[in-house]
């Protein structure tokens, strides 16, 4: 199985600590946030993994290289100077993602900026439908939550919304016919296009081609400077207790 990881975002809320470094090579309990992701996915057997890049591109491989050190082989996907978001960055990396495997092959997505204890080891090795989305509880900052889940189907509406993690597993097929389901959505008319999977995700809900499990551990979506410092300090607290 691959991976992918987002890693191209501008880093715009982390400001001014991302004026010169991209938000996944911030560092966290000792290690830069995108090597926690690295050595999780080593640890289950990953060995090649897309990242995608944009803001400060070049400092990913000067930092990590071609991913020998942790027994992978790393593939960067250069999106130019504006990312692409979700979607488009997925739709760009497709190729990569999809070389050598099949067509039909699930991949493994994870978020570049988000920390977790989540062993991906726990991901479904089989599932139905065109994606797997991982929820926890609401966090503060996220009182809504994205979905609903019902078994191990998501839902769009529903009394008891839980967060999306950023971390999934998904299917090429996730983009058939995505044009159509977009229309004229700015970004669309670009090349390479440049969309969120939120629509997709979306559809693939209504359609009940979307399932989900719930992680009831640990999970930081370090979006801000101030999180960053929480989560460094408690993980500094836990590594020598």
């Amino acid at each position: 199985m691959k991976a992918l990881i987002f890693a191209a975002g501008l880093g715009e809320r982390m400001r001014p600590l991302t004026l010169h470094t991209p938000k996944p090579l911030l560092q966290v309990g000792g290690k830069r946030l995108i090597e926690w992701h690295l050595e999780k996915l080593a640890a289950i057997g990953v060995r090649e993994v897309v990242i995608n890049t944009s803001w400060l591109a070049e400092q990913f491989p000067a930092a990590l290289g071609d991913g020998a050190r942790w027994g992978l082989r790393l593939h960067y996907s250069f999106e130019g100077d504006t990312p692409l978001e979700t979607g488009g960055g997925m739709l760009h990396a497709l190729d990569l993602l999809r070389d050598g495997a099949d067509a039909d092959a699930p991949f493994i997505v994870a978020n570049g900026d988000i920390w977790t204890d989540y062993d991906f080891a726990a991901l479904p090795r089989e599932f139905d439908g065109d994606a797997h989305l991982l929820l926890v509880d609401n966090p503060a900052e996220r009182p809504l939550g994205d979905f609903q889940l019902e078994g191990d189907r998501l839902r769009n509406l529903g009394q008891s919304r839980m967060t999306y993690t950023g971390i999934g597993l998904y299917r090429a097929s996730l983009f058939d016919g995505w044009r159509a389901l977009l229309g004229d959505a700015l970004g669309t008319e670009r090349t390479p296009p440049r969309f969120s999977t939120v629509p997709l995700l979306r559809d693939r809900a209504e359609r009940g081609r979307l399932g989900g499990s719930h992680h009831r551990g640990r999970w930081t979506d370090v979006g801000t400077p101030e999180r960053l410092q929480r989560l460094d300090a408690t993980l500094a607290t836990t590594t020598h207790t």
